[in-house]
């Protein structure tokens, strides 16, 4: 680690303390060479494993990119925007893998997302399942109702059947 006061690579921690609920380290340091005190903060890398084999950083704000254009005309603010993409990245980091798909970024946003807003949802699932003909966006549309039925009847049968009615994602 270098001081950014004199650029020395010789440093001490002093203390250690988490961060961002754990998500980060947080160190104080003092150079061995100038003696003044500076802070680090460490986070783990995450990494998103795209369709082609290219590898870049988890991007909370290409989450929000990307589901802004779904949201788009909705009732949908930039703080719950941020929220999701937190929730998103929470789930992610959650698996315990340095490195994941890209797919399981997509299926990490359709939960939130779904809670949200239903309409963006739909949007959403649209580009990312491929949705090729009004059957699909049918089926995804009997699958809500139903899912809104039920929990009015009974909230704990709704979350049992949530998690068992997801669809397969795309290869």
């Amino acid at each position: 680690m270098r001081c950014p006061y004199c650029r020395g690579t010789d440093s001490r921690v002093l203390d250690s303390r988490t961060a961002d609920d754990g998500a980060a380290i947080r160190r104080r340091r003092e150079c061995q060479e100038c003696g003044k005190r500076f802070t680090t903060a460490e986070t783990a890398v995450l990494s998103v494993v795209k369709r082609s084999g290219a590898t870049e950083s988890f991007s909370r704000a290409k989450v929000i990119s990307g589901v802004r254009k779904a949201c788009q005309g909705r009732p949908v603010s930039d703080d719950d925007l941020a929220l999701l993409a937190q929730r998103v990245e929470d789930a992610v980091r959650a698996a315990g893998a340095a490195e994941v798909p890209s797919a399981e970024v997509g299926v990490a946003i359709l939960g939130p997302l779904r809670e949200l807003d239903e309409v963006a949802y739909l949007r959403f699932a649209s580009v990312y399942r491929n949705y090729d003909n009004l059957e699909d966006f049918e089926a995804e549309i009997t699958l809500l109702r139903s899912e809104a039925a039920l929990a009015a009847t009974s909230p704990e049968s709704a979350d049992a059947v949530s998690v068992s009615t997801t669809l397969p994602t795309p290869s």
